[in-house]
């Protein structure tokens, strides 16, 4: 998997994580879900995101280029 690839599985599962804390735990839990959506929301005009750069840093892969199936 590539970083654009982790994003989406991190984004995805805080999203739903938070959903649920905020239905069974407490309402403000629905200010996370918030804020990764405006972190979503952000990154489409800025092309900043904090994971992306944790996840660089630990040496994620950053394209699929030359990886079977994906190549083009």
């Amino acid at each position: 998997m590539i970083i654009t690839d982790w994003v989406h599985v991190f984004a995805g599962a805080f999203i739903l994580i938070s959903l649920a804390l905020g239905t069974w735990v407490h309402p403000y839990w629905y200010f996370f879900t918030a804020f990764v959506g405006a972190n979503l929301f952000q990154y489409g005009f800025s092309k900043f995101c904090p994971l992306a750069m944790i996840l660089k840093k630990l040496g994620v892969q950053e394209s699929r280029e030359g990886k079977g199936c994906y190549q083009k």
